[in-house]
């Protein structure tokens, strides 16, 4: 039965770590009836809560593809998003801690495209499958009585920066954070028997989702201002997506011309450096001890690194192994 706090919000953004900020704010700040959210990031890492960013991402491509990488509030893989994916949120009260969130919140979604005529199914602990491949991915957070869940619908996204982004070597990381479960993917649009738009299909999965009576709705001016607040404070800070991650354990190693170069650093949960040394058979000349103490305590991000390198003899240090060819050994 319709009601004024079932409401349907949009972001009117593509911004990525502004809607997140707008889903989490919505969260702990709308804290009656059910909210009904759809909205697209442009290209972006969203990276799971509890997850070793550096550790699910390859950098070099990220870097070189101007790709945002987010840290989301909620739990599960990393997820490439792009403006061929959908996202789909629900937030509402949650009766009971053991409820079976999947099977109720995805439902609505596996019905949907069963309506477009797609043998899609919802499988494991938080996919959705249609012809056997992962169409959508979900994650969900509780907070104080109320639960966020929310997937992607992959419509027409870029299966080439899929596989690029999310790659990164395992054996340059080590820690106990949670790994992505690489799963064979799909795209809704490949699958249709008649084809239609994005936005076509984002019009039917707003009046399928829509069936039980939400509202168009807006959030106030000073409620975006709070948004834009945690946007700039938390969402866009290297601090949330990167310093956050647990603690890992980091290794590499390359072979140039001026010899063969390894790294080993342990990071700390606050992304700080613990402990560097470097390995290789390159022709030093000084010990590289006060470059590694100097290295203890900073970011474990490139610009930190960096800046300390340029206070020392570098090529006394790792004879013709240049600066940036040990950037390139640290942040492959």
């Amino acid at each position: 039965m319709q009601t004024e706090e079932n409401i349907f919000l949009t972001t009117d953004s593509t911004d990525p770590a502004y809607n997140l900020a707008f889903e989490e704010f919505v969260l702990t700040h709308r804290r009656t009836g059910d909210i009904l959210m759809l909205w697209q990031n442009d290209n972006a890492i969203i990276i799971g809560r509890n997850q070793n960013t550096a550790a699910e991402i390859n950098q070099s491509f990220v870097e070189a593809h101007a790709i945002r990488v987010v840290r989301r509030i909620t739990g599960g893989g990393a997820v490439y998003h792009d403006l061929g994916n959908l996202n789909y949120s629900f937030i509402t009260d949650l009766a009971h801690a053991n409820e079976l969130v999947l099977a109720r919140f995805a439902a609505p979604v596996v019905a949907a495209l069963r309506g477009l005529h797609l043998n899609a199914k919802a499988s494991g602990r938080n996919d959705i499958l249609v012809e056997g491949h992962k169409v959508s991915g979900t994650a969900q957070r509780i907070h104080l009585g109320r639960i966020l869940f929310h997937g992607t619908l992959l419509f027409d996204s870029n299966p080439d920066m899929i596989a690029g982004a999310l790659y990164a070597d395992p054996l340059k990381f080590s820690s106990r954070a949670s790994g992505s479960v690489k799963s064979r993917i799909g795209n809704i649009r490949h699958f249709l028997k008649e084809d239609m738009s994005l936005d076509a299909f984002r019009d039917y999965l707003k009046n399928c989702l829509s069936a039980d009576g939400y509202t168009d709705a807006a959030l106030t001016a000073e409620e975006l201002a709070e948004i834009s607040r945690l946007q700039r404070e938390k969402y866009d800070t290297w601090e949330w997506n990167y310093g956050t991650s647990p603690r890992y354990d980091f290794s590499n190693k390359l072979r140039f011309d001026g010899g063969i170069l390894e790294a080993r650093a342990a990071v700390a949960k606050g992304g700080e450096i613990e402990t560097i040394v470097f390995f290789g058979d390159f022709l030093a000349t000084e010990d590289l001890a006060p470059l590694t103490a100097a290295l203890q305590g900073v970011p474990f991000r490139r610009a930190e690194v960096s800046a300390v390198l340029d206070r020392f003899p570098l090529h006394a240090m790792f004879g013709q192994v240049t600066k940036d060819e040990i950037l390139q050994t640290l942040f492959p």
